[in-house]
């Protein structure tokens, strides 16, 4: 499909607009992707999707065409005796730490291994890799390198720019539009090691929790969905929000709503080098420990890798 005829479907408004079917949408994204869409296009694509909404069958395109950008392992890549967990992190933190490292270090000392993938800096928010990065742990190169770590550590972190590029230059331009696109959509919804038994979406806007439901109603695989906390799939810490569990039997609430009783302050500061410092001291019990709205997400993902 050429760009401008996607663009005479897409770019009708809200209520005009026509959906792509699955085949053209992994074609024009595929195009996207590989930097052959010129930037006037390029700029009305991402925008008509931002006004319209992408459709189940649009994103499976999309979704396909970056798959197939990407060099994936097989799915004996890592064997099932320790299950894997992935987790996106392309939104980091403005207003309150950001806990998401401390979720994921908490899930490996449960007996998984955890990938996350994410952005590695953003000029407004303090991103996991920059809290990774304080706590000492390296960043993968590769995704070899981080099956790798894998295999040896238990937890790793991998850049977009590592993990799939031609999708990092479509989120970078995000700071041209000014908005974020359809990309920042299909990023959270990578599954970039097949073998795994479960992957963590988390969306900002409340419209998008009913997009990832009827997407993985329509395609099934082992998530779990939640509205994030500033946009990362770790619960707050004050009324902590509820979390859906979708399989191939559909899809249940895994984890209530709650108004918690713990304190909105889980760091002296909302700088990396704090946070890090911080969730480095809960691990080890202090403070607390892990933060009980935080403890019960890690302690129902592992109820649902191990049954």
């Amino acid at each position: 499909m050429n760009p401008t005829d996607a663009i005479k479907e897409t770019g009708r408004g809200r209520y005009s607009a026509r959906p792509l079917t699955r085949e053209q949408a992994c074609s024009i994204f595929a195009q996207m992707l590989d930097g052959s869409v010129d930037p006037l296009r390029m700029g009305a694509l991402l925008m008509a999707w931002r006004i319209k909404g992408e459709s189940t069958e649009e994103l499976a395109g999309f979704l396909d065409a970056t798959h197939a950008s990407i060099a994936r392992p097989g799915p004996d890549a890592l064997d099932a005796g320790r299950p894997l967990v992935v987790i996106p992190s392309y939104n980091g933190a403005r207003s309150r730490p950001n806990l998401l490292p401390l979720l994921a270090c908490a899930l490996r000392d449960a007996g998984l291994r955890v990938l996350v993938h994410g952005v590695l800096e953003d000029p407004r928010r303090v991103t996991s890799a920059q809290v990774f990065a304080a706590m000492g742990e390296p960043r993968a190169e590769s995704l070899a390198g981080a099956i790798e770590r894998l295999h040896n550590h238990a937890l790793a972190f991998i850049g977009i720019d590592a993990l799939a590029p031609q999708l990092a230059g479509l989120l970078a331009l995000r700071w041209q539009l000014g908005v974020r696109s359809s990309g920042h959509t299909v990023v959270k919804m990578l599954d970039p090691v097949p073998s795994a038994a479960l992957r963590l979406v988390s969306v900002t806007h409340p419209e998008y929790v009913d997009t990832m439901r009827a997407y993985y109603t329509a395609h099934p695989s082992r998530i779990l969905l939640m509205r994030g906390t500033e946009g990362e799939a770790v619960r707050r810490l004050q009324n902590p929000q509820s979390i859906e569990f979708l399989d191939a039997g559909g899809s249940r609430t895994v984890l209530p709503a709650e108004e918690a009783q713990a304190p909105p302050v889980a760091a002296d500061a909302l700088d990396a080098a704090s946070t890090a410092r911080w969730t480095q001291q809960a691990l080890e019990g202090r403070h607390g420990g892990v933060p009980g709205a935080i403890r019960a997400q890690v302690d129902r993902i592992v109820e649902l890798v191990r049954h």
